[in-house]
């Protein structure tokens, strides 16, 4: 039995979760939904199942649940890389730690540090540390623009464009760039996506920082500079928007897979 946790920002007009429910249903997979909202961590009776989170509202109860949950079970992903990507900071800890190419970024209390630190670019990005889709994040270049601290800055890299590459089991399987005349390419935020090959280049970054993360699957978003890709963050719990892979079918065929290595 596959235990599935809806992405909760779902809409009958895009419905990631459903999607992947007919390919499970198509294979003859047995699945529940499972609320989070709806148990005691604590007193389940789930042991030994797969749980897959297609995505989570960012509050403790869910987290908590999630992480008693996988002391007795196999999540996909786990509580650790949706927590690990949620925040921006500890991605790119490690994707400095591994030696993977990102924006130089900056975490700053000190106003002081966070002035030298714009001026040394010109111009920098603010992102909230928690954000998604896009919200929130804004161009600084002066430092009235700075705001409230601390600050997540990153050197601003002048782009038309970004991309977004989906790695599941270590491989990644599909691309799309985003193109807007935003700062953020985000589709949420107006962002028209293409899909796009996966250059070799491309497949390296990406495969790389899915294994920085240690994550079954997740959306890397790139941008292209005069040195090649660079990283900007790895989404856990992304959306597959606009890929021509068929990621539904794929990701199904992951998590049945998965299931029946558990009772191997």
């Amino acid at each position: 039995m596959i235990h599935i946790v809806p992405k909760p920002t779902d809409t009958p007009e895009d419905n990631s979760t459903g999607a992947v429910m007919r390919e499970l249903e198509k294979a003859g997979a047995r699945y529940r939904v499972l609320n989070l909202d709806a148990i005691d961590p604590l007193d389940t009776g789930i042991q030994d199942e797969l749980i897959w989170v297609c995505g989570i509202r960012q509050d403790g109860h869910q987290f908590e649940t999630l992480n008693v949950l996988s002391l007795d079970n196999r999540v996909v992903n786990t509580p650790e890389s949706i927590v690990t990507c949620a925040s921006k900071v500890m991605t790119s800890a490690l994707l400095l730690r591994h030696g993977i190419r990102t924006p130089e970024t900056a975490y700053i209390r000190s106003e002081e540090q966070a002035q030298k630190f714009l001026l040394r670019h010109g111009k920098v990005v603010y992102k909230p540390v928690y954000g998604y889709d896009g919200n929130g994040i804004r161009l600084v270049t002066t430092p009235d623009d700075l705001g409230p601290g601390p600050w997540y800055l990153q050197e601003y890299i002048p782009n038309d464009r970004d991309f977004r590459v989906f790695v599941l089991g270590g491989e990644a399987v599909g691309a799309i760039t985003r193109v807007s005349d935003s700062l953020t390419h985000n589709i949420h935020q107006g962002g028209i996506g293409t899909p796009v090959p996966i250059d070799e280049e491309m497949r390296t970054v990406a495969e790389a920082s899915a294994s920085a993360i240690g994550i079954d699957y997740c959306g890397v978003d790139l941008l292209r500079d005069r040195e090649g890709y660079t990283v900007l963050e790895v989404n856990g719990t992304p959306n597959w928007h606009c890929m021509a892979a068929p990621i539904p079918s794929l990701l199904a065929a992951y998590l049945i897979q998965c299931e029946r290595t558990m009772r191997a």
